[in-house]
């Protein structure tokens, strides 16, 4: 067994930023008034977490109001078909961007880049 490099630790906790934001924020309910915040908050929640730079969470307005115009209530629920989110991870010698975008139905959580310092 060998230990993990620099990259692929910075890598991994790319990942656990990803899987914190989707699972923590799935099913919250949503609606146009509330996805200015609830993108704050979700920013927020994951800028806390250790070696992370940045993070942009951006709720798709248009796919939530053709969503919300199906609805029988104001509200719906958060999925990653709203999402696109980009998060920097930097661990003073690597910075990793990661992306999640809907690819075929599914939120697909992908490396943009790794990049040694």
């Amino acid at each position: 067994m060998t230990d993990p490099t620099d990259a692929e630790a910075a890598c991994f906790e790319a990942g656990i930023k990803f899987g914190t934001l989707y699972h923590q924020f799935a099913g919250t309910p949503l609606s146009l008034e509330s996805a200015a915040s609830l993108e704050t908050a979700m920013e927020d929640a994951i800028e806390n977490q250790p070696y992370c730079r940045a993070v942009a969470v951006e709720i798709q307005r248009e796919k939530l109001e053709a969503a919300l115009a199906e609805a029988t209530a104001d509200y719906t629920e958060l999925t990653g078909r709203f999402l696109e989110v980009e998060i920097v991870v930097d661990d003073d010698d690597y910075e990793v961007v990661a992306r999640m975008e809907m690819d075929g139905g599914y939120p697909l959580m992908q490396l943009e880049s790794v990049r040694e310092r």
